[in-house]
């Protein structure tokens, strides 16, 4: 995989389901357990996955400081089986996402997820310099992510593919149908387009309409035959199958996650627990569920044989 291109990384992730692995802590004091991380990087890399996105949003990347971020990509690239694909984070300001940048090239990942920038607000003049400043650190290939105080507009992107030879996906947090066909007449087959809404399961057979072959896959953390048999379903727009799996699990399951606000994280960490593959507590500002939670969640991956 590291002889590939930035774009033919970007067509094998857009060939497939991509997975976000949590971030493994142990529970007595929260501390980063790198042989649990690497045991379950090792067990999901044994499944038809187009690429693992390490520390990422469900791996808890706002919690880990960049030294835990380089071990954690690090674990990452030398557990998961060769020819997996995995993408390290950069983020917060510029000069701090261009030294992610740099770190994951160290460590030997294949290419980055670029977050928003921490907290501030930012013009599409802005957000188009914190781009470009990215991909001239780094010969990885470059996603976006669009979302909270980053959203790009389709113009903008359209720009950045043309300055950015190597940024090679957009990654939506947002679910605008209206702006989304926008960026994909503009842009077409250029991008990689990334569905990035929590559960994003949700949106998938609408958003592939618009050019979203693939979605990041919470779910696959603990489920990952449920999440590879819906993403198949959706690829081949068997409506009905997917309409059934939404209301047998998917729907349900989001009603836990909206109790509270981080539950899209905490509920996949439950997850694991319940499918014996404990992962630990999640980190500050987040909370785990409440044992009521935690038991309807139990009960409803039983009911579907997990």
């Amino acid at each position: 995989m590291t002889d590939h291109t930035p774009a033919e990384l970007g067509r094998r992730l857009g060939s497939g389901l991509l997975s976000f692995p949590v971030t493994h802590f142990r529970a007595e004091d929260r501390s980063f357990d790198e042989d649990a991380y690497r045991t379950n990087i090792t067990r999901l890399g044994k499944y038809d996955v187009a690429g693992l996105f390490a520390a990422g949003g469900t791996g808890e990347f706002f919690s880990l400081t960049p030294a835990e971020v380089a071990r954690v990509v690090t674990a990452a690239v030398d557990s998961a089986p060769a020819g997996t694909p995995i993408i390290a984070p950069a983020g917060y300001g510029t000069a701090t996402a261009v030294e992610f940048a740099k770190a994951a090239e160290r460590a030997g990942a294949h290419g980055l997820l670029l977050f928003p920038p921490y907290l501030t607000e930012a013009s599409q003049d802005g957000l188009a310099a914190h781009v470009e400043a990215v991909c001239r650190a780094t010969g990885l290939g470059v996603i976006v992510y669009s979302r909270s105080n980053a959203v790009y507009a389709p113009d903008t992107v359209a720009r950045l593919t043309e300055r950015c030879p190597h940024l090679i996906g957009f990654k939506d947090g947002v679910g605008d149908i209206d702006p989304l066909t926008r960026l994909y007449a503009l842009v077409g087959e250029r991008l990689t387009y990334i569905g990035g809404l929590p559960t994003a399961e949700t949106y998938a057979l609408p958003l592939l309409e618009v050019g979203m072959t693939t979605y990041s896959s919470a779910l696959f953390n603990f489920l990952p035959e449920f999440a590879l048999d819906f993403y198949a379903a959706v690829r081949d727009r068997r409506r009905t199958d997917v309409l059934r799996m939404l209301h047998d699990f998917v729907l349900p399951y989001t009603r836990i996650r909206d109790r509270k606000p981080g539950y899209a994280v905490s509920i996949v960490k439950a997850g694991m627990q319940i499918t014996g593959h404990p992962a630990g507590p999640v980190r500050p500002p987040l909370t785990d569920l409440e044992p009521a939670e935690l038991a309807q969640l139990t009960a409803l991956i039983r009911g579907i044989g997990g």
